[in-house]
């Protein structure tokens, strides 16, 4: 086919003379004059470093392409650190933050973004924020689904369960005030509880007192429906913990606040029941940036979060050996706990009991201290122990969470088994051996075990939550990856979530709670 009748254009070709290589060779080459230009107002001329400088070389990447960078170039930014500061701007708790707290936040964690964002990772992963969530509060409990919507069920003679009465509820009922509050992190205590906003909020009903004992007259006012703390508005709160005596709350940067139990100066201030200004807990603790808080029977833990690595400070009463320091002395200012540096261990989680406490370490190891009775400590014994000791019984399980009541603990491994140990009134280690032909199902275990009843469940569980209280029947939650819920354990209040029938006042195997916390 003719190229003319085809339609295809024709192609101009141009003469190009013959030249010999050695012509082209002996060409004469034009040089140029090299330009010189100037680094960020530097008057010293030189080439334009952008190895060193990636953030300019991804903002200009993202202009030829025509994507939104969504940063300022920072010729102090490496690529690691950008990656960072973007992952940072994508957590609930900071993206509210003024450039001035952004690098505030930055400054306390060590001068980098890489550690700033490990500050705030660290915080999400030990109480869940921002994630499904199940409180075993004394005779009352709280879910919060992952959308931040909050339920209550159980106990209710002070108006804990933020519903406008003092009625019982045997079934998950939503805190109907609270809609279109994003609820974060949740805490109960005896007769009260408090939540925490996305937003830095805290919410609190029940009993009017943040120094109540669990058994007492102090408080004799008291709130059934969720009121603002008016003294925390100038405090973004990540986190609160109620205590006996006391309640803590931990801000965005890091910092704890306690209320009440200042007689003594026991907590390093002096404050009476029911005083409502937050105090801050100075000493060691000013300049430290803490991560999770946890309250015990009149003493607090606080886990630090520092460019050396993770610690764990104690203060309060040291009955029993609970702070960790060798001793059973008071600490009346927070005091590092030193044991964990001669084991060679993370701290990444802590957990307080009535009158023991625990950690699980980087590594998956988990540390036990403090009275040991009925076994709590899973030593395979009711011995106190005054420091940190390995629960050797554990050493072939990789741990990712723990958790404390009285006298008993959970332990979730990273393949999803659960192993319980310690006090088993109530049935709440899950334990059901007299169903198996092995005798009381509220026997004592003074040695970790599986919980073989959470098996038949056939799912990953991620949260154990207990009752923490030395004057309640304890009850325990078991959440699932799938935001399923389960209970055990005491049950005559509604606390299970669960009707009991028969007059029975507990349940000895995980029953589902008719709740999608997903």
């Amino acid at each position: 086919m003719d190229a003319t009748t085809s339609g295809t254009p024709t192609i101009q070709y141009h003469n190009i003379p013959d030249q010999s290589g050695t012509a082209i060779a002996a060409a004469s080459v034009p040089t140029f004059p090299r330009q010189v230009r100037h680094c960020f107002g530097d008057s010293s001329p030189g080439e334009f470093p952008l190895a060193a400088n990636p953030s300019i070389v991804l903002h200009a990447t993202c202009s030829f392409f025509r994507r939104p960078a969504n940063f300022t170039p920072d010729y102090e930014l490496s690529i690691s650190e950008l990656a960072a500061l973007d992952i940072c701007q994508k957590r609930a708790i900071f993206k509210p933050m003024t450039d001035e707290e952004c690098q505030n936040l930055k400054r306390k964690c060590g001068g980098s973004w890489k550690l700033a964002l490990r500050f705030l990772l660290a915080g999400e992963a030990c109480c869940r924020r921002e994630k499904s969530q199940a409180i075993a509060g004394p005779a009352h409990s709280i879910a919060v689904t992952s959308t931040g919507v909050v339920y209550s069920f159980g106990s209710n003679t002070s108006g804990q369960l933020g519903h406008g009465t003092m009625e019982e509820e045997w079934r998950p009922q939503q805190i109907r005030s609270l809609q279109g509050i994003r609820i974060i992190q949740a805490a109960a205590g005896a007769g009260r509880t408090m939540l925490v906003s996305d937003a830095g909020q805290v919410f609190a009903f029940g009993k009017d007192s943040f120094g109540e004992a669990e058994f007492g007259v102090q408080g004799t006012k008291l709130v059934a429906t969720p009121q603002l703390i008016e003294s925390l508005r100038d405090i973004f709160v990540v986190q609160t913990a109620i205590g006996n005596f006391f309640t803590a709350v931990l801000s965005r940067e890091g910092r704890v606040y306690t209320f009440s139990w200042g007689k003594d100066r026991k907590l390093g201030h002096q404050t009476e029941p029911n005083d409502v200004e937050p105090q801050p807990l100075l000493g060691a603790l000013e300049d430290v940036p803490i991560v999770q808080i946890a309250a015990g029977y009149c003493y607090l833990l606080c886990l630090a979060c520092q460019p050396s690595g993770m610690s764990v400070y104690s203060v309060g009463c040291g009955l029993g050996g609970k702070l960790g320091h060798g001793s059973r002395m008071d600490e009346k200012h927070p005091r590092l706990i030193e044991q964990f540096r001669l084991l060679n261990l993370q701290p990444m989680v802590v957990a307080t009991g009535a009158w023991h406490a625990a950690v699980v370490a980087r590594d998956g190891r988990v540390c036990t201290w403090g009275w040991g009775r009925y076994g709590c400590l899973g030593h395979g014994n009711e011995e106190c122990e005054s420091v940190p000791k390995v629960v050797e019984a554990l050493s072939k399980v990789k741990a990712v969470h723990v958790a404390t009541g009285d006298y008993t603990t959970f332990v979730l491994s990273e393949d999803g088994d659960v192993y319980s140990f310690g006090c088993g009134e109530s049935a709440s280690l899950g334990h059901n051996t007299a169903a198996e032909g092995q005798g009381n199902r509220h026997a004592n275990v003074l040695s970790p075990e599986v919980v073989k009843s959470l098996k038949q469940v056939k799912e990953k569980v991620v949260q154990i939550s207990l009752t923490n209280s030395i004057h309640w029947n304890a009850h325990t939650f078991a959440l699932t990856e799938s935001g399923k819920l389960y209970a055990f354990g005491a049950g005559d209040k509604g606390q299970l979530g669960v009707e009991l029938m028969n007059n029975q006042t507990e349940r000895v195997n995980p029953e589902r709670v008719d709740i999608d916390l997903e």
